[in-house]
């Protein structure tokens, strides 16, 4: 078992990218189902809000570091192999791994036509990259019956690993709600990474990912719909972090940081 770093009762996996990949190829040669959170400092927050959100990251697999502060903190409490592990990288790491696995992927989620877009130029990015199939749902709550139909979609493709491209904490939820309905061995939620490696949005520069000054290009970009997360979550997280440092914010049990066995 991977160990975690307790962010505010969220147990973010100390790991690197080459941990993660690890991690996953395991999974698909065993047949394992698990999932995936991919979580910065806006997943911990909200996780902050809701219990139930909490816990759906630590049942998940692997929790990996997405923003540079949680890579930070790992840092800081004696984890110094961890790495930032972003979506969009481990998308493309993953991508080019599997090439000479076969190994068979489906894109869930984003827009409609976005998860096109996105097998395309995987696919000319990866020759030979296999694409068992893609579906953008809508953005409106689905009935059982259509749920069900999307689940069976799923599983007729027959892929080890689903992405899973809605935001947070949507994507949590859903693959934690089909993590035993949907047979592929793994779910990975990636959120924007659809629209970013479909060259719909831009992405940081790599000195901004780098220096965790990411969230203030993306509130550049679309300041309207991110405003809150990072001119609200931001500072919370800094109080918080400090409370939890002095000992004023309890730490959820340990038993709450386990992944699912």
């Amino acid at each position: 078992m991977t160990a975690r770093v307790d962010v505010l009762g969220v147990g973010v996996s100390a790991i690197a990218m080459a941990d993660a990949i690890q991690t996953i190829a395991g999974w698909i040669a065993s047949g394992e189902q698990q999932y995936v959170c991919i979580t910065g400092v806006h997943g911990v927050m909200e996780s902050c809000r809701d219990p139930a959100l909490r816990a759906v990251h630590n049942a998940a697999g692997l929790v990996t570091p997405d923003g540079m502060p949680l890579v930070w903190l790992g840092r800081a409490r004696g984890y110094s192999q961890m790495r930032r592990v972003y979506g969009p990288d481990l998308m493309l790491a993953l991508a080019g791994w599997s090439v000479a696995r076969g190994v068979r992927h489906y894109f869930y989620g984003g827009a409609e036509g976005v998860a096109d877009t996105l097998a395309v130029r995987l696919q000319h990015r990866y020759p030979g990259l296999v694409i068992a199939g893609t579906f953008s749902p809508p953005f409106r709550s689905l009935v059982p019956d259509e749920d069900e139909a999307i689940v069976q979609r799923i599983n007729a493709a027959e892929p080890d690993i689903v992405w899973v491209g809605m935001s947070t904490p949507k994507q949590e939820r859903w693959m934690h709600a089909h993590r035993d309905r949907v047979k592929a061995p793994v779910m990975i939620g990636v959120g924007a990474a659809f629209d970013f490696l479909a060259g719909l949005k831009r992405q940081a520069p790599r000195w901004m990912q780098r220096s965790g000054l990411e969230w203030s290009f993306r509130l550049a970009t679309e300041p309207r719909r991110l405003w809150k997360r990072y001119l609200v979550n931001n500072p919370w997280f800094v109080w918080e972090i400090f409370r939890q440092s002095i000992g004023l914010r309890r730490s959820e049990p340990q038993r709450s940081l386990e992944p699912r066995t």
